[in-house]
């Protein structure tokens, strides 16, 4: 009897947790649920959790774990899965020179649509990756992303003769998310196929930054309505991740909310741009969702656009079908007397919210380095 009033307690107590562990999946953002969802997938084994590397001659290729796609995942919210990367096993300078992520089948990898690629982000770490250039005056004072792909821009190359200069043995942080903006009811299985292009020939060395849309909110009352885009203010989609503060002080997203309709946003670039004097932009990758139309770097001191990439969206669905990145070989100068923003048009085709992005980034000729490097040669001869 003492036994069997034990078992009920013990089961009473089982039932309990698992009520009150299925009301906090209920209650977690869609993202949270993806986190949740791949723990218990990868930890019991019923998804392949492990990365699969093919170092090659200079092509470096990893195939992603699996990615379960069971409903809707916006931008940013569906299963993710990094990993850090050697291109090679000596510290001699590799030159990277190109990006790509291509979605496959899990279980037959043959290629599907990129319509379940979102981000697919390349990080250095950038003690370690300055440092070893000797380059210690910039550790600090620039965000360690080298790139990023995304839906619409799922491949992307330097003009020819330039690159990222990094030491073979530098670690680059792979980090690849899914998406599916379309298929309600499905259940998929996906994996990200990343190819890493890069030459162990010398070219003239890029430094990387990045510009984006930052727009004002109120602190106090994040999301009330309604927005008037017209003002450049918004709404933020979360007041944690992508939450900045200006020189003023003021609170600055740069993921938010954009209502029906045609909008225009714009932002100042000049602290993000870090020009000293000048600099030759040679090439830009860009990332934004779907129902943006254009991106553009304007110089506000001629009324002149540096470019503009125009974004083309699917008429028959949610997504973007192309995006145009900026590359030229001969370069475009900016400087630092002149006054930069970063312009976003938009035209959301649905009759209801949507939420945005808006960066570019940003390769310049390194000319600091690109002195060390000849002078290193000088001495080595």
């Amino acid at each position: 009897m003492k036994a069997k009033k034990i078992l009920t307690g013990f089961c009473i107590a089982g039932i309990v947790v698992v009520l009150a562990l299925a009301l906090a999946y209920h209650r977690m953002t869609n993202r949270n649920k993806a986190v949740a969802k791949g723990i218990f997938l990868y930890r019991t084994g019923l998804a392949d959790r492990h990365w699969q590397l093919k170092p090659t001659t200079k092509k470096y290729t990893l195939v992603s774990p699996d990615f379960l796609i069971d409903g809707i995942y916006k931008s940013m919210e569906g299963p993710t899965s990094m990993h850090m990367v050697e291109l090679t096993q000596d510290t001699a300078l590799v030159w990277l020179t190109g990006f790509r992520v291509q979605a496959l089948d899990a279980r037959t990898r043959k290629k599907i649509s990129n319509d379940f690629v979102c981000h697919t982000n390349f990080d250095l770490n950038e003690v370690r990756y300055y440092d070893g250039l000797h380059l210690e005056n910039r550790i600090g004072t620039k965000y360690p992303r080298v790139t990023s792909l995304s839906h619409g821009m799922e491949s992307f190359h330097f003009p020819k003769g330039y690159g990222v200069p990094m030491r073979g043995n530098d670690l680059l942080n792979v980090t690849t998310e899914s998406l599916n903006h379309n298929i309600k009811d499905t259940v998929l299985w996906v994996k990200h196929q990343v190819d890493i292009e890069y030459s162990e020939q010398e070219l003239k060395p890029l430094m990387f930054g990045s510009a984006f849309i930052m727009l004002p909110y109120d602190e106090y009352d994040p999301y009330k309505e309604p927005m008037d885009p017209s003002k450049n203010y918004c709404i933020p989609i979360e007041t944690g991740a992508h939450n900045y503060k200006n020189a003023e002080g003021k609170r600055l997203s740069g993921h938010w909310v954009i209502p029906p309709g045609k909008n225009t946003y714009r932002s100042s670039a000049n602290a993000q741009l870090q020009i000293r004097d000048s600099l030759r932009l040679h090439a830009s990758a860009i990332h934004v969702h779907p129902f943006a139309t254009s991106i553009t770097l304007f110089d506000k001191t001629t009324h002149t656009a540096v470019f503009t990439s125009r974004v083309v969206n699917f008429k028959d669905r949610i997504g973007i079908e192309r995006i145009e990145p900026f590359s030229s070989e001969t370069g475009v100068w900016l400087y630092k007397s002149h006054d930069y923003e970063v312009v976003l048009t938009v035209d959301n085709t649905t009759r209801v919210n949507q939420d945005m992005m808006g960066t570019m980034f940003l390769f310049y000729y390194d000319s600091e380095l690109d002195a060390k490097l000849q002078q290193r040669k000088r001495k080595a001869m």
